[in-house]
């Protein structure tokens, strides 16, 4: 199964239309946590399980059990996919497209992307490709290299 998410803060219907699209294509269900309005308006996307809210042990429950997450650029999603072991292909949000207030998940998405799991979509056009293929890596909560570089530094100056 796969899980897309869009935050409990704002719709994402780029994301969703995008999934909606891709959904006949794949051999496993993929369940949505919309952020719609309202229940009704999840009918936008008939090849979806979606639904508007879930309640945290619902949201807990369908996050463990995906193959792949598909998400906003939303830190939340990216701790959490590192601490269930997921594959994560994000989506930012962007700004010039009305879907934030500004860049940050732009941002967020450079920093992360070299994470191991964690594979960025920088256009709708590049679902297909990440969700389709084979090689996608699991999220682990192996540290980076930027990680321990900068874990050495701080060491340095504070026993300097």
């Amino acid at each position: 199964m796969i899980f897309v998410t869009v935050g409990t803060q704002l719709p994402f219907p780029r994301l969703l239309d995008a999934m909606n699209a891709l959904a006949p294509e794949l051999t496993e269900p993929v369940v949505a946590q919309t952020c719609a309005a309202r229940e009704a308006d999840n009918a936008a996307w008939p090849a979806l399980e979606a639904r508007s809210h879930m309640p945290p042990d619902l949201f807990d429950a369908r996050f463990s059990e995906a193959r792949l997450i598909v998400a906003h650029a939303g830190i939340g999603t990216i701790l959490s996919a590192r601490r269930w072991g997921k594959s994560l292909v994000l989506l930012p949000r962007r700004h010039a497209l009305g879907e934030h207030r500004n860049d940050h998940q732009i941002a967020t998405a450079r920093q992360v992307e070299v994470l191991e799991g964690v594979h960025v979509a920088w256009q709708v056009s590049d679902l297909p490709g990440l969700i389709l293929g084979t090689d996608l890596q699991v999220s682990s909560q192996r540290e980076s290299a930027e990680h321990d570089r900068l874990v050495a530094r701080l060491r340095q100056f504070i026993l300097s």
